[in-house]
This record gives structure tokens, sequence and C-alpha cells, in this order.
């Protein structure tokens, strides 16, 4: 594999990660294919923001009181 990332022009590590990938994608090894992971990535996005805008809604609330109670106050 030395030789041929020297062929290519990259390291020996990176050439090994991309035929693992590639390994992943079509099936000869046990991992992730990339559809997945995307699709993963973004659910999680899509979580993350579901949980952003909880937070904010809350904020929102709680300032919204504090400005009806009058000057805020600790």
């Amino acid at each position: 594999m030395l030789s041929i990332a020297e062929k290519i022009g990259c390291v020996p590590h990176t050439l090994h990660e991309w035929v693992k990938k590639a390994e992943d994608n079509s099936g000869k090894r046990a991992g992730v294919p990339i559809e997945v992971a995307e699709k993963v990535k973004t659910l999680e996005g899509g979580r993350e923001l579901r949980q952003a805008n909880e937070i904010l809604r809350k904020a929102s609330v709680y300032f919204a009181r504090a400005d009806l109670d009058g000057p805020f106050q600790r």
C-alpha cells in the first residue's frame, strides 16, 4: 500500500482509510456505509435543532414573564 500511496501522492494512512470506506460501502466489510452515516448525521442535526428551539422558547417565556413582573430582579 505504501508504493500505491506514493504514486497517487497521499500518505499510506489516508489510502488505508479510503480502502476501508470503500469496503464498508460495498458490503465487503462490517461498517457503516456513507449513505447511512449521512442520514444519521442529518437526523441528529434535526434533533439538535429541536433542542435548541425548545431552549429558546423556554428562555423567551422566562424573560417575557420577567418583563410583566417589572424590572429584572435577582
